[in-house]
C-alpha cells in the first residue's frame, strides 16, 4: 500500500528478473505460506504456543472445516464487492498504461470500513456471537486459502484471452508456475470492477480488523471485559487500516502508483496475501491474547502507546511530505526542500524525511508492527511474528524499489544514495 514504480521500460520475457526466487519460489511459497499460516493460528491456540515445537500439532479435519464458514467468506466478500460498486466516494484515474489510456477507480474504501463497522454493531445489539470467530479462524482460514488458489487459476487462465499490452512486465515470463504465482495479467478487470483494486484495500484488510473484534468478544466471553492489552492491540491495528483507507481518499495518487497497482501482476502471491495472510496472520496478537492473558501496568501502556504514536507520526509525516511534493511541488510545504534533478524530468526529495533516510515510511511500519506485539509480553516469540516477517518483507521491497529506481533514474540514483546512504534505519541500515 504504500509502495511506488512507473514508468518501467518493457523487456522481452526471456529477460525479465524473475522475484522472490523465481521458479523455485514459486514452487515452494505457494505450498509454505499456507502452511505458516495454518500453523500459526494452532499455535496461537495452544497452550504452551511454542513456534519451536516439534512435531507441531496438526488439527483435525473437523477442526479444518465449518459449514458455516465459507458461507461467512462469500458473504463478507459479497458485502465488500456490493460496496465497491455503490455510487461512494469519487471516481479516480490511475497512471498511463501502455497502450495509453487510464483507468478508473471508485475511490470509497474508508466508506466501506464505516459501513461494515456499522452493521457489525448492529448486530452485537442483537446479541451475534461474533466471539465464535475464533473457533472459525481455522476453518475460515482454509476456506480463505483454498479460495486463493481457485481465483488464481481463474486469473491465470483469463490472462490468455487479454491483449499483450494488459500483461504486467514480470508475469510474462513462459513459465506457467511462476507466471500463476507473480500474476501475467496487470489489471484483469469484468467491465469496471478491478479484481486487484478491490482486493488490496477491501475485504481482507477490513476483515483483519473484524476477526481482531471477534477476539475481543471472545475474551469478554471468558473474562467478563477485555484487556488493557487486547483494547491496545484492536485500537492500534484499527487506526492502522483507518488510516490507509481515509488516505486512500485523501492520497488517492499514492495508492494507485503503488507498486502493486502498477508494477505486479495479480496472481497468487497477490490474490493470497490480501485474502488469507493479512487478516489471519497480522492479528495473530488478538488470537495469542485470547488464550494467553496479559497484565499491563499503566506505565507499560503509555509507553507502548508513545511508541505507536512516533511510528504513525513518522509513516503519516513522511507519506504526506511525499504525495505533496507529487501532487504540487510548489506547495509551500514543500517548496524550500532541496531535490535533485533526474533525466525523466521529475526530480528527487533530499531533505525533509526523505533526506533522513530513504524511506522513512517503512520506518514508521516498524515502530508500529513493534508496538502492536509488546502488549503481548516477553514470554513467548510469537506474538512478535509479525514484526519480524515485516521486517523482511520491508528490506526485501526496498531492495525492489532500489533496482527499479535505479534502472528509471539512472546516475541521478546514485546521487541520491550519497547524500541519503541510510535505506530504512538511521546510522543502522
Amino acid at each position: 500500500m504504500k509502495r511506488k514504480s512507473q514508468g518501467l521500460k518493457q523487456r522481452p520475457s526471456h529477460d525479465t528478473e524473475r522475484e522472490f526466487g523465481g521458479t523455485l519460489g514459486a514452487l515452494c511459497i505457494p505450498v509454505l505460506l499456507p502452511l505458516t499460516v495454518m500453523f500459526l493460528i494452532g499455535v496461537s491456540r495452544s497452550p504452551e504456543a511454542s513456534l519451536l515445537q516439534w512435531p507441531p500439532a496438526l488439527p483435525s479435519t473437523d477442526q479444518l472445516w465449518d459449514p458455516l464458514a465459507p458461507v461467512l467468506l462469500l458473504g463478507w466478500i459479497s458485502l465488500h464487492a456490493l460496496l465497491y460498486v455503490l455510487p461512494l466516494g469519487k471516481l479516480s484515474e490511475g497512471l498511463v498504461l501502455r497502450n495509453g489510456t487510464r483507468l478508473k477507480y471508485p475511490i470509497n474504501g474508508f466508506h466501506s470500513l464505516c459501513i461494515s463497522g456499522m452493521l457489525l454493531m448492529l448486530l452485537l445489539g442483537l446479541g451475534a456471537p461474533l466471539g465464535s470467530l475464533f473457533e472459525l479462524l481455522l476453518p475460515l482460514a482454509a476456506c480463505a486459502i483454498a479460495g486463493s488458489y481457485l481465483f488464481s487459476l481463474y486469473l491465470y487462465i483469463r490472462s490468455f484471452w487479454v491483449p499483450s499490452h494488459a500483461l504486467a512486465l514480470g508475469g510474462n515470463t513462459g513459465n506457467p508456475l511462476y507466471d500463476f504465482f507473480i500474476g501475467r495479467e496487470l489489471n484483469p478487470r469484468i467491465g469496471n470492477f478491478d479484481l486487484k483494486y478491490f482486493c488490496e484495500l477491501r475485504p481482507g484488510l477490513i476483515g483483519w480488523v473484524v476477526i481482531n473484534l471477534g477476539m475481543l468478544m471472545k475474551e469478554v466471553e471468558l473474562r467478563g471485559s477485555p484487556s488493557l492489552a487486547m483494547i491496545l492491540v484492536n485500537s492500534f491495528q484499527l487506526l492502522y487500516v483507518a488510516d490507509a483507507l481515509w488516505n486512500e481518499d485523501i492520497s488517492k495518487e499514492a495508492v494507485l502508483t503503488t507498486m502493486d497497482i502498477v508494477h505486479d501482476g495479480f496472481g497468487f502471491m497477490l490474490v493470497f496475501g490480501d485474502l488469507a495472510w493479512v487478516p489471519f496472520t497480522y492479528g495473530m496478537q488478538a488470537a495469542f491474547l485470547v488464550v494467553h492473558p496479559q497484565a499491563l501496568s499503566s506505565l507499560g501502556a503509555a509507553a507502548i502507546i508513545a511508541l505507536n504514536g512516533v511510528g504513525y507520526y513518522v509513516f503519516r509525516k513522511s507519506n504526506s511530505q511525499k504525495n505533496q511534493f507529487r501532487r504540487d511541488p510548489t506547495h509551500p510545504s514543500v517548496a524550500r526542500l532541496e531535490t535533485i534533478a533526474t533525466a525523466t524530468g521529475k526530480r528527487l526529495l533530499v531533505s525533509g524525511w526523505w533526506g533522513l533516510v530513504r524511506h522513512p515510511n517503512y520506518l514508521g511500519d516498524l515502530l508500529m508492527a513493534l508496538a502492536w506485539s509488546l502488549p503481548c509480553g516477553f514470554s513467548h516469540l510469537l506474538p512478535y511474528f509479525y514484526v519480524i516477517y515485516f521486517a523482511v518483507l520491508l528490506i526485501h521491497r526496498e531492495d525492489r524499489d532500489e533496482r527499479q529506481c535505479r534502472a528509471k533514474y539512472g546516475l541521478a540514483w546514485d546521487t541520491y544514495c550519497q547524500r541519503v546512504p541510510y535505506r530504512i534505519f538511521p546510522y543502522v541500515y
